[in-house]
């Protein structure tokens, strides 16, 4: 594996890996009313596009990333829809 897609899997699995505490604490207690609707909205749909990208392109690191994103934050903009 070329030292660039490495660098590029450990940028993915940290900045994947910081929304696990978000999403484990709001599926534990179902609390959502300091998420903003709106931010979560965007970004859900801003990590989709990044993962839409990603598999076009064929770049591992970026549908990895992404695709790990987008489930947790789109649980995350779920619950917020659902629990307010």
């Amino acid at each position: 594996m070329p030292g660039l897609d490495i660098l590029g899997f450990v940028a993915a699995l940290l900045t994947t890996l910081c929304w696990l505490p978000q999403a484990f604490r709001t599926i534990r207690t179902k609390d959502t009313k300091s998420l903003s609707l709106v931010t979560q909205s965007v970004f859900t749909v801003g990590v989709g596009l990044w993962l839409i990208y990603g598999i076009i392109a064929g770049n591992a690191p970026i549908i990895f990333a992404n695709g790990v994103t987008f489930v947790l934050v789109a649980l995350i903009l779920a619950m917020k829809l659902r629990y307010g």
